[in-house]
Protein backbone atom coordinates (compact mmCIF):
# COMPACT_ATOMS: atom_id res chain seq x y z
CA UNK A 1 0.00 0.00 0.00
CA UNK A 2 1.40 3.39 -1.03
CA UNK A 3 0.91 6.26 1.38
CA UNK A 4 1.43 9.97 0.78
CA UNK A 5 3.22 12.21 3.26
CA UNK A 6 -0.09 13.94 3.98
CA UNK A 7 -1.73 10.64 4.92
CA UNK A 8 1.20 9.75 7.14
CA UNK A 9 1.02 13.09 8.96
CA UNK A 10 -2.69 12.54 9.55
CA UNK A 11 -2.19 9.03 10.93
CA UNK A 12 0.79 9.67 13.20
CA UNK A 13 -1.21 11.55 15.86
CA UNK A 14 -3.70 8.69 15.94
CA UNK A 15 -0.88 6.23 16.50
CA UNK A 16 0.45 8.41 19.32
CA UNK A 17 -2.98 8.40 20.97
CA UNK A 18 -3.15 4.61 20.69
CA UNK A 19 0.26 4.19 22.28
CA UNK A 20 -0.62 6.64 25.06
CA UNK A 21 -3.77 4.68 25.88
CA UNK A 22 -1.75 1.46 26.05
CA UNK A 23 0.79 2.97 28.42
CA UNK A 24 -1.87 4.68 30.52
CA UNK A 25 -2.87 1.58 32.42
CA UNK A 26 -3.68 -2.10 32.48
CA UNK A 27 -6.30 -3.81 30.29
CA UNK A 28 -9.80 -2.70 31.24
CA UNK A 29 -10.86 -6.22 32.13
CA UNK A 30 -7.75 -6.80 34.27
CA UNK A 31 -7.56 -3.85 36.69
CA UNK A 32 -5.11 -5.63 39.01
CA UNK A 33 -2.58 -6.39 36.28
CA UNK A 34 0.63 -4.35 36.37
CA UNK A 35 2.53 -4.36 33.08
CA UNK A 36 5.80 -3.29 34.66
CA UNK A 37 5.95 -6.42 36.82
CA UNK A 38 6.17 -8.86 33.89
CA UNK A 39 8.35 -9.69 30.88
CA UNK A 40 6.72 -12.51 28.93
CA UNK A 41 8.27 -15.26 26.85
CA UNK A 42 7.79 -18.95 26.19
CA UNK A 43 9.78 -22.17 26.49
CA UNK A 44 9.27 -25.00 23.97
CA UNK A 45 10.70 -28.42 24.75
CA UNK A 46 11.22 -30.14 21.40
CA UNK A 47 11.81 -33.48 23.11
CA UNK A 48 8.24 -33.45 24.43
CA UNK A 49 6.36 -32.35 21.29
CA UNK A 50 4.41 -35.22 19.70
CA UNK A 51 2.96 -33.26 16.79
CA UNK A 52 -0.66 -33.79 17.87
CA UNK A 53 -1.78 -30.31 16.76
CA UNK A 54 -3.69 -29.58 19.98
CA UNK A 55 -1.91 -26.25 20.31
CA UNK A 56 -2.88 -25.19 16.79
CA UNK A 57 -6.53 -26.13 17.27
CA UNK A 58 -6.69 -24.41 20.64
CA UNK A 59 -5.17 -21.24 19.23
CA UNK A 60 -7.58 -21.13 16.30
CA UNK A 61 -10.59 -21.61 18.56
CA UNK A 62 -9.44 -19.14 21.20
CA UNK A 63 -8.50 -16.38 18.76
CA UNK A 64 -10.93 -16.99 15.89
CA UNK A 65 -8.07 -17.51 13.44
CA UNK A 66 -9.35 -17.75 9.83
CA UNK A 67 -9.13 -21.13 8.12
CA UNK A 68 -5.88 -21.55 6.25
CA UNK A 69 -4.03 -19.04 8.47
CA UNK A 70 -2.08 -19.66 11.66
CA UNK A 71 -0.88 -17.78 14.71
CA UNK A 72 1.00 -20.91 15.70
CA UNK A 73 1.78 -24.02 13.70
CA UNK A 74 3.85 -27.20 13.95
CA UNK A 75 6.45 -28.41 11.46
CA UNK A 76 7.80 -31.94 11.15
CA UNK A 77 11.48 -32.27 10.30
CA UNK A 78 13.10 -35.35 8.83
CA UNK A 79 16.89 -35.36 8.94
CA UNK A 80 18.42 -38.08 6.79
CA UNK A 81 21.48 -40.03 7.86
CA UNK A 82 22.95 -39.29 4.44
CA UNK A 83 22.06 -35.60 4.02
CA UNK A 84 21.93 -33.77 7.34
CA UNK A 85 22.28 -30.39 5.62
CA UNK A 86 18.95 -30.58 3.81
CA UNK A 87 16.13 -31.68 6.10
CA UNK A 88 12.69 -32.45 4.70
CA UNK A 89 9.98 -30.32 6.30
CA UNK A 90 6.22 -30.72 6.15
CA UNK A 91 3.33 -29.09 7.98
CA UNK A 92 -0.03 -30.25 6.58
CA UNK A 93 -2.63 -27.59 7.41
CA UNK A 94 -0.22 -26.17 9.96
CA UNK A 95 -0.12 -29.51 11.77
CA UNK A 96 -3.61 -28.78 13.06
CA UNK A 97 -4.78 -32.37 12.67
CA UNK A 98 -1.51 -34.07 13.39
CA UNK A 99 0.75 -35.77 10.86
CA UNK A 100 0.52 -38.91 8.73
CA UNK A 101 3.09 -41.66 9.39
CA UNK A 102 6.53 -40.79 8.08
CA UNK A 103 7.53 -42.41 4.81
CA UNK A 104 11.22 -42.27 5.68
CA UNK A 105 12.98 -45.31 7.13
CA UNK A 106 16.34 -43.71 7.91
CA UNK A 107 17.40 -40.72 9.99
CA UNK A 108 15.24 -39.02 12.59
CA UNK A 109 11.94 -37.17 12.76
CA UNK A 110 10.94 -34.49 15.25
CA UNK A 111 8.36 -31.73 15.59
CA UNK A 112 8.95 -28.00 15.98
CA UNK A 113 6.12 -25.70 17.12
CA UNK A 114 6.49 -22.17 15.78
CA UNK A 115 4.87 -18.81 16.49
CA UNK A 116 5.74 -15.16 16.98
CA UNK A 117 9.05 -14.90 18.82
CA UNK A 118 7.99 -11.72 20.66
CA UNK A 119 11.36 -10.16 19.98
CA UNK A 120 12.61 -7.38 22.22
CA UNK A 121 14.20 -5.83 19.11
CA UNK A 122 11.52 -6.83 16.63
CA UNK A 123 11.99 -5.95 12.94
CA UNK A 124 8.22 -5.67 12.49
CA UNK A 125 7.88 -2.75 14.91
CA UNK A 126 10.67 -0.89 13.14
CA UNK A 127 8.94 -0.86 9.75
CA UNK A 128 5.34 -0.11 10.79
CA UNK A 129 4.68 3.42 9.43
CA UNK A 130 2.04 4.34 12.03
CA UNK A 131 3.12 2.50 15.18
CA UNK A 132 0.26 0.02 15.02
CA UNK A 133 2.75 -2.76 15.73
CA UNK A 134 4.54 -2.24 19.03
CA UNK A 135 6.20 -3.99 21.97
CA UNK A 136 4.13 -3.62 25.13
CA UNK A 137 5.83 -2.69 28.44
CA UNK A 138 5.58 -6.34 29.49
CA UNK A 139 7.38 -7.59 26.38
CA UNK A 140 4.53 -8.77 24.13
CA UNK A 141 4.53 -7.74 20.46
CA UNK A 142 1.01 -6.60 19.63
CA UNK A 143 -0.94 -5.01 16.77
CA UNK A 144 -3.44 -2.22 17.39
CA UNK A 145 -6.23 -3.20 15.01
CA UNK A 146 -7.72 0.30 15.03
CA UNK A 147 -4.64 1.84 13.43
CA UNK A 148 -3.23 -0.95 11.27
CA UNK A 149 -3.22 0.07 7.60
CA UNK A 150 -2.85 -3.43 6.23
CA UNK A 151 0.24 -2.25 4.36
CA UNK A 152 1.99 -5.62 4.92
CA UNK A 153 5.36 -4.06 5.74
CA UNK A 154 5.47 -6.00 9.02
CA UNK A 155 4.54 -9.24 7.26
CA UNK A 156 7.51 -8.82 4.94
CA UNK A 157 9.86 -7.76 7.73
CA UNK A 158 9.17 -10.69 10.07
CA UNK A 159 12.04 -13.18 9.62
CA UNK A 160 10.01 -15.99 11.24
CA UNK A 161 7.01 -15.91 8.90
CA UNK A 162 4.60 -15.53 11.78
CA UNK A 163 2.37 -12.72 10.45
CA UNK A 164 -0.48 -12.61 7.99
CA UNK A 165 -3.16 -10.17 6.88
CA UNK A 166 -6.67 -11.18 7.85
CA UNK A 167 -8.61 -11.70 4.60
CA UNK A 168 -11.74 -10.05 6.05
CA UNK A 169 -10.37 -7.37 8.35
CA UNK A 170 -7.43 -6.49 6.08
CA UNK A 171 -5.24 -5.89 9.12
CA UNK A 172 -2.09 -7.64 10.32
CA UNK A 173 -2.63 -10.62 12.61
CA UNK A 174 -0.21 -12.68 14.70
CA UNK A 175 0.21 -14.46 18.01
CA UNK A 176 -0.58 -12.12 20.90
CA UNK A 177 0.61 -14.63 23.49
CA UNK A 178 -3.08 -14.75 24.43
CA UNK A 179 -2.68 -11.31 25.99
CA UNK A 180 -6.35 -11.30 26.98
CA UNK A 181 -5.64 -14.40 29.07
CA UNK A 182 -2.22 -13.78 30.60
CA UNK A 183 -3.27 -10.36 31.93
CA UNK A 184 -5.91 -12.24 33.94
CA UNK A 185 -3.45 -14.69 35.44
CA UNK A 186 -4.13 -17.49 32.94
CA UNK A 187 -1.71 -19.23 30.62
CA UNK A 188 -1.99 -19.23 26.84
CA UNK A 189 -4.48 -21.49 25.05
CA UNK A 190 -1.67 -23.43 23.36
CA UNK A 191 0.13 -24.10 26.66
CA UNK A 192 -3.08 -25.04 28.43
CA UNK A 193 -3.99 -27.61 25.78
CA UNK A 194 -0.57 -29.20 25.20
CA UNK A 195 -0.93 -32.78 26.52
CA UNK A 196 2.80 -33.25 27.16
CA UNK A 197 3.71 -29.85 28.58
CA UNK A 198 6.00 -29.11 25.63
CA UNK A 199 5.04 -25.43 25.81
CA UNK A 200 5.40 -23.33 28.94
CA UNK A 201 4.54 -19.64 29.33
CA UNK A 202 7.42 -17.86 31.06
CA UNK A 203 7.55 -14.64 33.04
CA UNK A 204 11.20 -13.66 32.81
CA UNK A 205 10.74 -10.89 35.39
CA UNK A 206 9.35 -13.22 38.04
CA UNK A 207 12.25 -14.68 40.07
CA UNK A 208 10.04 -17.58 41.16
CA UNK A 209 9.17 -18.66 37.63
CA UNK A 210 10.55 -22.18 36.89
CA UNK A 211 12.04 -20.82 33.64
CA UNK A 212 15.04 -19.42 35.54
CA UNK A 213 16.07 -22.75 37.02
CA UNK A 214 15.55 -24.41 33.64
CA UNK A 215 17.75 -21.87 31.88
CA UNK A 216 20.49 -22.46 34.46
CA UNK A 217 20.51 -26.22 34.00
CA UNK A 218 19.67 -26.65 30.31
CA UNK A 219 21.12 -25.32 27.07
CA UNK A 220 18.40 -23.52 25.12
CA UNK A 221 18.39 -21.99 21.67
CA UNK A 222 16.43 -19.40 19.70
CA UNK A 223 15.56 -19.47 16.02
CA UNK A 224 17.95 -17.59 13.72
CA UNK A 225 20.16 -16.23 16.51
CA UNK A 226 22.34 -14.38 13.99
CA UNK A 227 19.51 -11.89 13.47
CA UNK A 228 19.95 -10.55 17.02
CA UNK A 229 16.24 -9.86 17.48
CA UNK A 230 16.42 -10.84 21.17
CA UNK A 231 13.78 -13.48 20.71
CA UNK A 232 11.92 -14.58 23.82
CA UNK A 233 10.79 -17.91 22.36
CA UNK A 234 13.31 -20.36 23.80
CA UNK A 235 13.74 -23.91 22.50
CA UNK A 236 15.20 -26.86 24.33
CA UNK A 237 16.49 -29.77 22.22
CA UNK A 238 16.43 -27.77 18.99
CA UNK A 239 18.31 -29.56 16.23
CA UNK A 240 20.85 -27.53 14.28
CA UNK A 241 19.02 -28.31 11.03
CA UNK A 242 15.97 -26.26 12.03
CA UNK A 243 15.59 -23.07 10.04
Amino acid sequence: MNMTRRQLLILLPAAAVAWKSILAGTPETSPNYNMTEHWWGMLVDITKCIGCGSCVRACQMENQVPDGYFRTWVERYHVSDFDIENPKVDSPDGGKNGFPPSSFSDGKNFFVPKMCNHCADSPCTQVCPVGATFVSPDGVVLVDQKYCLGCRYCVQACPYGCRFVDPKKETAQKCTLCYHRITKGLTTACCENCPTGARQLADLKNPNDPIHEFLKTHAVQVLKPYLATRSKLFYYGLDGSVR
